[in-house]
């Protein structure tokens, strides 16, 4: 049983960091928010593996509906922000203050 969890404890960091690299690294909000959800399988994955019971279960069930809901609403400010200002990019729209 240990073997399985070190496994699983191994994959989740694998993909926390890679969430963590995607969120640093890129500045395209599209990819921004691809890393946000590798972050959050990873944090979903380590509910899994390290939970006993229901109670790890339906605190996972919320977790993705709460991401779902998340991401829709990340999407429709990338395409309100694309169709306004033409560009995705964070760094150019950090110049449009004021």
């Amino acid at each position: 049983m240990t073997e399985y969890l070190n496994a699983y404890t191994l994959l989740v960091l694998i993909l926390i960091l890679i969430g963590l690299y995607c969120l640093i690294s890129k500045r395209n909000m599209i990819k921004m928010i691809i890393g946000i959800e590798i972050l959050s399988k990873g944090v979903t994955l380590n509910f899994i593996a390290t939970g006993y019971g229901g109670i790890a279960q339906a605190l996972v069930i919320v977790v993705i509906v709460i991401d779902v809901v998340i991401v829709a609403i990340a999407l429709s400010l990338i395409v309100n922000a694309y169709t306004h200002h033409g560009v995705i990019n964070l760094k150019k729209l950090k110049r449009l203050r004021g």
